[in-house]
């Protein structure tokens, strides 16, 4: 059985919804579990139960400091050694995002997974289309962002979760390789262009102070990162390419500008 960690999440739902419309037997973890997923609490390490799991998709459970990520990450990796789990896919970070404020956590994790001992599956997802679009501030008529004419090699979770659910299916086939999955690069100004509106760039302290002042449901390690995205994106850091995206899904990759526009025009105010 193919089991997914984090499936209540964005790309966990996705990862299980694909393996299941493939026909692989597939099942979710989550520490809140609804019908058919297993509950999976990488906080309470005592309580993980990976028994009758032959490959592991372990999604980043990153939403915390990289302290307690790693820590996460390394107890359900210690389960899955335990437990006799046969395979590990874990959902990293692109190659291009160790400028980023959040890379240490994977990094950290793929070397957790190469010391665990069991046969592994790396990939290195780009950032989501619909994260670059929405992290662009709509204002007045258009949009602002910190970007400049950045460009990021974005690409839409759903090739992402795709990409998984294939590797997962067939995990011996990937074993030992490092997949950089990233798209076509695009900038704010191609997003606003797509939605006929104006583009504005906004500096990086204006940007990090609107994270700080202007935005108090950020948790404390979130701005940080956020404004590691906008100077590593704005200084040409994320816009190299990749074929291993497509080639692993056998067809075009979508296009991440339509998605990430979607995503921008989702949270575009009401007139």
């Amino acid at each position: 059985m193919i089991l997914v960690t984090g499936a209540n999440g964005n790309l966990g739902s996705a990862v299980l919804a694909a393996l299941r419309a493939s026909g692989a037997a597939a099942a979710g973890g989550s520490r809140t579990p609804g019908e058919g997923i297993r509950h999976l609490d990488f906080d309470a390490p005592e309580g993980l139960d990976l028994t009758g799991v032959s490959t592991l998709v372990l999604v980043s459970a990153g939403y915390a400091e990289d302290d307690r990520v790693v820590a996460r990450h390394g107890a359900v990796l210690d389960a899955a050694v335990r437990d006799g789990v046969r395979h590990v896919v874990y959902t990293s970070l692109t190659t291009a995002g160790d400028h980023l404020g959040f890379a240490l956590a994977h990094r950290a994790t793929e070397r957790l997974v190469g010391a665990s001992g069991l046969p592994w599956t790396i990939l290195r997802n780009g950032l989501y289309a619909e994260l670059f679009g929405g992290l662009l501030t709509w204002a007045g008529d258009g949009l602002e962002s910190p970007f400049g004419d950045g460009a990021l090699a974005a690409v839409a979770r759903e090739d992402l979760a795709d990409a998984a659910a294939l590797v997962a299916a067939d995990p011996a086939r990937h074993a030992g390789r490092v997949l950089d999955l990233v798209g076509t690069p695009v900038t704010a100004g191609q997003v606003a262009a797509r939605l006929g509106v104006p583009h504005r760039t906004i500096g990086l302290g204006e940007y990090r102070r609107r994270l700080l002042e202007d935005a108090p449901g950020l948790l404390p390690f979130q701005p940080p990162m956020l404004a590691s995205i906008a100077t590593a994106v704005r200084h040409g850091f994320l816009d190299g390419t990749s074929p291993d995206l497509t080639d692993l899904l056998g067809r075009p990759a979508r296009d991440p500008l339509a998605t990430a526009a979607a995503a921008a025009s989702a949270v575009r105010p009401r007139a």
